[in-house]
């Protein structure tokens, strides 16, 4: 009974022993790993913000035009209301209302680009830290890896 506890015990602290040895390497390569694919998630991070800054561009370019259309089709109401064109001023009062809500999709749209930009920004910002965070592991683990020379 004590000989199979105490070889129980022997193999499992072998077994740790043996665990910890080949986990050193394995973990350097992940590191290595890791390092790489935070690159690549940078980059595809950089090109987010790209993106995000484009749309929120043409949205603010959409809402500026529609925002002239409506104040075109407002003028083209009044003047048709004023030479007694009751039905040029019912067509520009379909059209004020289809501009005003052109306009709120457009704000909607630009709200949401807002956020994904500031969440894109977020990402990046943490893809950046775990990539500074994984750098430093794969110089510790090259250091702890490292063929020491020998002092003359």
């Amino acid at each position: 009974m004590r000989r199979s506890i105490l070889s129980a015990i022997l193999f499992v602290m072998a077994s740790m022993v043996a665990f910890g040895q080949s986990a050193s390497p394995s973990d350097a390569r992940r590191d290595n790993k890791d390092a790489r694919q935070d690159a690549r998630d940078n980059r595809a991070d950089h090109r987010d913000l790209r993106q995000d800054r484009r749309d929120t561009r043409q949205d603010r370019r959409d809402t500026r035009n529609d925002r002239s259309e409506l104040r075109q089709d407002r003028a083209d109401m009044r003047r048709d209301m004023k030479d007694g064109n009751r039905t040029e001023a019912a067509k520009d009062r379909r059209d004020i209302r289809q501009d005003r809500r052109d306009l709120r999709n457009d704000r909607r749209d630009q709200r949401s680009d807002r956020h994904d930009a500031r969440a894109d920004r977020r990402d990046a910002r943490q893809d950046r830290h775990d990539a500074r965070q994984d750098r430093r592991d794969v110089r510790m683990d090259h250091r702890a890896t490292a063929p020491r020379a020998a002092h003359r």
